[in-house]
């Protein structure tokens, strides 16, 4: 059955996704795990990947290789502005750059995840809650405040400390504050609204720190 959404995507328009796991399960669970959700997200950026990635990681090291450099020539279905996994969630910052660019990286990337996941946890069935959840981004106020949300959930959630961001693997924060580019993160449309200043977009998320774990525990405290 078709899922009818109220936000409909366009192509050069910008979107926050997210989903959780089943009963808020645990998604991400290990290095390995984390790993292989990275890889599989970057890989399902582009429009027409040449292999299934399950099939992809069994080729050989040669064979990946010019896949990859094909790849990264080749036209793209989104661009990643931002993300983060977390231990039973993932958030995405997403530019729509092909016709239904958005909906198939989101199924190709669950999809392949969710087989990788259940065969090494010998489980079956679903492991995210349903559709993906999307908000269209409309304001560049909207755009900054929704990227130090997402780049804050490890902080905001307790997972570790705000001094410790910059090391979290999992999330592309690390790349915001790196003078080197990334072939995966497109960041430069959230650091124009800094000026292109890296420690003034520093600021502005770690500022924001404490803030955002109280907000937190209220959360906490008015579903309970």
């Amino acid at each position: 059955m078709p899922i009818n959404r109220k936000t409909i995507f366009a192509n050069g328009e910008i979107y926050h996704i997210f989903n959780r796991g089943v009963e808020k399960r645990p998604t991400f669970t290990s290095r390995r795990e984390y790993t292989r959700a990275a890889e599989t997200f970057s890989y399902y950026r582009f429009v027409k990947p040449p292999y299934r990635f399950s099939h992809f990681v069994r080729l050989a090291k040669d064979i990946r290789s010019t896949v990859l450099k094909n790849l990264n020539s080749s036209a793209k279905q989104i661009e990643i502005l931002a993300f983060c996994l977390m231990p039973n969630h993932f958030h995405f910052l997403l530019r729509q750059v092909a016709v239904n660019g958005i909906s198939k990286f989101a199924a190709n990337f669950t999809n392949s995840y969710t087989k990788y996941f259940n065969t090494l946890n010998d489980r079956v069935g679903p492991l995210f809650q349903g559709a993906f959840k999307a908000v269209h981004i409309e304001s560049d106020e909207q755009l900054m405040h929704v990227s130090r949300y997402i780049h804050l959930n490890p902080v905001s959630s307790f997972i570790i400390e705000a001094d410790e961001l910059e090391a979290y693997e999992w999330s592309s924060y690390p790349e915001y504050i790196s003078k080197e580019e990334s072939d995966v993160i497109e960041k430069h449309t959230i650091l124009e609204l800094f000026s292109n200043k890296v420690e003034l977009y520093r600021h502005f998320v770690l500022d924001y720190a404490d803030y955002a774990r109280k907000l937190e525990n209220i959360k906490h405290l008015l579903l309970e």
